[in-house]
């Protein structure tokens, strides 16, 4: 039997931390800019952790 494939659509989203621990980007900071507050956009800008509700769904994705 072949080897799954990682979905190529969460390998371009998430990347493991060496804890194991799955880092994503904010949303809504792509387009539409100019009317989001500086502090909105410097929120947006940080990274963060996936919760833990979603870990086994995105594991799933990226790790076959």
């Amino acid at each position: 039997m072949p080897k799954m494939k990682t979905n190529s659509g969460s390998k371009k989203r998430f990347t493991l931390t060496g804890s194991g621990k799955i880092k994503r980007r904010h949303a809504y900071h792509s387009h539409i800019l100019t009317k989001k507050t500086k502090k909105q956009k410097r929120n947006l800008d940080h990274v963060a952790i996936v919760e833990k509700v979603d870990v086994k769904r995105i594991k799933e994705l990226l790790v076959r």
